[in-house]
This record gives structure tokens, sequence and C-alpha cells, in this order.
């Protein structure tokens, strides 16, 4: 019975997706009729869109790339966080367990502050600021966990921590010694998480790293199920358990390097869009990680619409959206008898 019914669910969240692009590109600072910006949306779809209209230029130029970053960052750190939870066999691990979060706020920070070498500065920006402070964070999480051969999932787990509280560190350090309470104020914004600065220009290598790691994931669906099972197990079905590993863990840093360095640090989605997906689907990566990519773009849109709205004249990080919403939706969820990780 499960597979029709799933194969309903996943068709109606992939019916979802253009009202609720519609719905984000529609409210904002300046709210639109929805019915305008569905129509917008079709027309650009077909190449009708009319030119030298300023709505449709807001809602096109402005409005869309920003909207269709939050799809992007929800369904890359949702499927990441699936791949996880796979990874250590908890349910609680999410795409910042390893630390990347930790050092792409800490990168981000040392660049806005100005603590950077100048020689470097000025090559880079704030974004690549932060992918380079992830990649450098997972690294050592990489060396520290790696030995004889094998890497291990409980020195995986520990070192990540570990290096996200330093890198937590290193990010408040910076913050609160700074003298200029402006920058203070917009590192913080940043590493709350925001869509506001995103142009058309951010948008294809983060979709094109997001579409190619759900790409690659989906073809491990089934050594993925295997590995919630155990190492051992796994082994017993065939699956090159330490290659698998390996290629998880580039693939997580990579994609959430990248997303992060767009939008921030934007937790929670990577934890609870896989849970409350598994309430739906069940356990099998083949349906959790398509589902989970839909789900959580979704689930960032309407967030970050959240974000722009619930204060008048104020815009919310989407962080603090994805959590206050989240949290007792998620508490909700794990009070379910029928809930099941594994």
């Amino acid at each position: 019975m499960r597979p029709g019914r799933n194969h309903i669910t996943l068709i109606i969240l992939v019916v979802l997706i253009i009202p609720v692009l519609s719905i984000g590109m529609a409210f904002g600072s300046v709210s639109l009729p929805l019915g305008f910006t569905m129509d917008t949306l079709f027309s650009a779809m077909t190449g009708t869109a009319p030119e030298d209209d300023r709505m449709v230029d807001i809602l096109l130029q402005l409005r869309l790339p920003r909207t269709l970053a939050a799809f992007v960052v929800g369904a890359g750190l949702s499927m990441v966080g699936v791949a996880m939870q796979a990874l250590v066999r908890n349910p609680l691990a999410e795409p910042y367990v390893l630390g990347i979060s930790g050092g792409a706020s800490a990168g981000a920070s040392l660049f806005y502050m100005g603590l950077l070498p100048t020689l470097l500065t000025s090559y880079i920006d704030i974004s690549v600021a932060a992918f380079l402070g992830a990649l450098l964070s997972i690294s050592i999480v990489y060396l520290v966990a790696r030995g004889g051969g094998t890497l291990s999932v409980s020195r995986l787990l520990l070192a990540g921590v570990a290096l996200a509280a330093f890198m937590a560190a290193i990010s408040a350090f910076v913050t609160f010694a700074s003298p200029d309470a402006n920058k203070t104020r917009a590192v913080l914004f940043w590493l709350m998480g925001s869509f506001s600065k995103v142009t058309w220009s951010d948008l294809p290598v983060a979709a094109s790293v997001t579409i190619a790691g759900a790409v690659v994931l989906f073809g491990l669906s089934r050594p993925l199920d295997a590995l919630l099972s155990g190492e051992e197990p796994a082994r017993s079905l065939g699956v090159d358990v330490e290659r698998l590993k390996k290629v998880l863990i580039v693939l997580s840093a990579l994609v959430t390097g990248v997303l992060v360095s767009i939008s921030g640090a934007i937790g929670f989605v990577g934890l609870i869009i896989p849970h409350s997906v598994r309430s739906l689907f069940g356990i099998s990566h083949r349906w959790v990680l398509p589902a989970s990519f839909i789900a959580g773009g979704l689930f960032m849109i309407l967030a970050d619409t959240l974000s722009q709205v619930a204060l008048s004249g104020l815009q919310l990080p989407v962080g603090i959206v994805t959590a206050l919403c989240g949290v007792p939706f998620f508490l909700m969820l794990l009070r379910r008898t029928d809930y099941q990780f594994k």
C-alpha cells in the first residue's frame, strides 16, 4: 500500500512547487497580487513576459532569484541531512554536524571585520571567505577522524562537535571585539541566514552543486539503506563502507559549504525535514531523498516569506523563522508512537 501512497504524496509535493514559488515572489516589503505573480511566473517560463514593466522587473530580477535560492538552499540542506543521518546512524545529525557551518561562519566573520590578510581579501568576498572556512573545517575533521586506513564515525562526530565549538568561539570573539556596531549587526544577521543579497549570479553554482549532489545520493539509495542497519551488515551486503563514507563526507561538505556561502548559516532544516519525510514515506532512501529535496525547498521558501512579512518594516533572519516554526512541529512529530528512524 505504501508505494502507491508514496507516489501520490510525491506528486502532490511536485505540484506545490509553482504555487509556493508564486507565494514567495508575491510577498515581501511590498506585497503584490498572487494572481499577477503566477501569471508573470508562467510568462517568464514561456518567454512571453512583458518588457519595461517595473513590477515585472521587480518580480523577475529581485524576487525570483531570491525565491529560487531559498528553494535550492532548503533542498540541499535537507538532502545533506538525510545523508548525514545515514552516515552516523544518528537521528540528531544534520548538515552542520561536521563543523562545516562553524567554519563558514568564522570565515565570514573574519572577512567582514577586516581581519584576514589584505592580499587575500582583495580577491574574495564574504561568500568565498565562508566557503574557505567551511573547507578548512571539514578538512581538519576528516584528518582527525581518519586513521589506519578507515574513517571512524565516532571520531568524526566528536571532531565535528569540537571544531564547531572552536569555530563558534572564533566568530563570537571577533564579533564581540569589534568596535563597529553596524558591522557586528550585519555579521550576526548573516550568520542567522538571509537571502536578501542573492542575485542571479549566485544561483548557477549553488543549483548545479545541489542538483549534482542529489543525483549522486539518489544513485546511492540502496547502499544508504544498508548503512542504516550498521557497517558490518552493510559490508555483508557488498557495500564498500569506507568508500561510501568518504563520498558522503566530501559531498556533504561541498554542498553545505556552497549553500552556506550564499545564504549564511540556516539551521534546523536539515534535521526536521528528513524526519518529517520519513513519517510520510518510510525509511527507504529511494523515497526519502527526492521527497526531502522538494519538501526542504518548499519549507525554506515559506520560511523566507514569513521572515519578510512577520514584522512590518523589518526583515527577520530566516534562521529565526525556521527554528520558531520547526521546533514545535518537530516535538509533536517525536510524540508519534509509530515514528521510527531505522
